[in-house]
């Protein structure tokens, strides 16, 4: 294992995830209402997505990734739509009481939801694509070494969706019942603001 192209990827991934995105957002607000383990499911699923962009980039795989980008404006939609759906239900949600009991199906739900979402903007292969080439990283590598890539790829994703969890944690018990219905309200609205945008650049 190449130590340097595992250092590279989990810098990449976790640069790809930090801007915060209607994928942070849903992340902040599954925390908050369901809990820290809720939260990270959240992040997982967009880290897969992410790797998934990162091996194709790795990989050289450039017939997927024209297919992608051909029907981004399709995808836009698509994604759009369902951050659509996924705000309004966000911003009618009544806060919990307490910190939900979510079972395995719960948990996989918001996992697979989180990655085909993420699997919706077309500008992540872009960015890994434009990342790998002006760090001279993609081309030639072997398989061995691009599995490396792309597993830091995954860690740095994750990492940065553990980190923003854990520091939503520690805010939680001062936001309260009523500061949690706000948090529904503004992060609903925000999700749908990235939805109408998304649909809107469909053309």
């Amino acid at each position: 294992m190449d130590s340097t192209l595992l250092i590279q990827g989990i810098i990449i991934g976790f640069s790809i995830a930090l801007p915060v995105g209607p994928i942070g957002i849903l992340c902040i607000r599954k925390t908050l209402a369901e809990g820290r383990l809720a939260g990270c499911v959240v992040g997982l699923g967009a880290a897969t997505a992410d790797a998934l962009y990162g091996f194709v980039a790795g990989f050289g795989l450039t017939f997927i990734s024209n297919i992608v980008i051909s029907q981004q404006m399709w995808l836009r939609l698509i994604g759009g739509i369902f951050l659509c759906y996924l705000g309004v239900k966000t911003f009618l949600a009544r806060p919990p009481e307490k910190v939900a009991e979510l079972d395995g199906r719960g948990l996989f739900g918001s996992y697979v939801s989180t990655f085909f979402l993420t699997l919706t903007n077309p500008i992540t292969i872009l960015a890994f694509v434009g990342i790998f080439t002006a760090l001279g990283i993609g081309d030639g590598l072997r398989y061995g070494d691009a599995l490396t890539l792309v597993g830091g790829v995954f860690v740095g994703s994750a990492l940065w969706f553990l980190l923003l969890s854990e520091g939503v944690m520690l805010f939680r018990e001062q936001i309260g019942h009523v500061g949690l219905g706000w948090v529904n309200r503004i992060s609903g609205s925000l999700i749908i603001i990235f939805g109408v945008v998304a649909i809107l650049s469909f053309r």
